[in-house]
């Protein structure tokens, strides 16, 4: 005998869908971890090419500047899979200049899911992810404070559990609402959702102000970086003379009415 089949859960979904389009997320791909590939829609960043390297990103002209283009991060073998990868340890920043050989894409971005994956070869490995060229996501083997691995950088604890550790490929995958502004002021402070290694660490998360000053970004040199501004910034990867290495980037761009980026 058929059995006819029940309505419910095509309405659940269709409920669902609509819950999320209303409310102010479009639909975002699930699925996260290392590995993850760009969806529909989404751009990608670096595809482990030289051609991409110079075509999509530039290096960040802050107030400790020393490198000179074409960029001087190399494109590499994968130690760890296929294909080639991009080596953060540029010569401008050999023993730890922060701020003088940072690289950012030429596009800016406001709202987005973003995808990035990274390889430490070496203990005490430092990097780090910058969300509009303002907030960074940290890179830093070994810190396990609000300093340290994947924490929004002095604004929450590192979720350390989720490392993967030296020698490993690691995932960061987010969704970033851009503050917003009404007369110049700013109303609602930037937020963010992310999995680290495909585990939610950080949830609708409120990001305070632009941390380590002038060098680390726009905005960081305006009222000690509580200065906040509505311009839209690109992504930023920072070099500080380590072996540290990227792959798989990749950028979804959004439109977050409400400030709302679970996912």
């Amino acid at each position: 005998m058929k059995r006819s089949t029940p309505a419910f859960p095509l309405l659940f979904h269709v409920l669902l869908l609509a819950l999320f389009t209303l409310g102010g997320i479009p639909t975002v791909s699930a699925q996260v971890g290392v590995g993850t590939k760009a969806p529909k829609g989404a751009e990608v960043l670096f595809d482990g090419s030289r051609q991409m390297l110079d075509s999509k990103w530039t290096y960040w002209e802050g107030p400790r500047f020393a490198a000179t283009l074409p960029i001087k991060w190399t494109i590499e073998k994968d130690p760890a899979g296929r294909g080639t990868v991009l080596n953060s340890n540029d010569p401008s920043a050999a023993g730890g200049k922060y701020g003088t050989a940072d690289i950012v894409t030429k596009q800016a971005f406001r709202d987005f899911r973003l995808h990035v994956e990274f390889y430490i070869t070496k203990p005490g490995g430092n990097s780090g992810v910058y969300l509009q060229n303002r907030y960074e996501i940290q890179v830093l083997d070994g810190d396990t404070t609000s300093h340290g691995m994947a924490a929004v950088i002095n604004e929450t604890p590192s979720p350390y559990h989720a490392y993967n550790g030296v020698g490993q490929w690691n995932s960061y995958d987010i969704v970033f609402r851009a503050a917003r502004f009404e007369n110049g002021k700013r109303t609602e402070k930037a937020m963010l959702t992310m999995y680290f290694n495909g585990k939610k660490v950080h949830t609708n998360q409120p990001i305070n102000q632009v941390w380590g000053g002038a060098n680390s970004g726009i905005d960081g040199g305006n009222d000690g970086g509580k200065g906040i501004t509505d311009t839209p910034g690109g992504l930023k990867l920072q070099a500080e003379g380590h072996d540290v290495l990227y792959r798989n980037i990749w950028i979804k761009e959004l439109d977050l009415k409400k400030p709302e980026t679970n996912f």
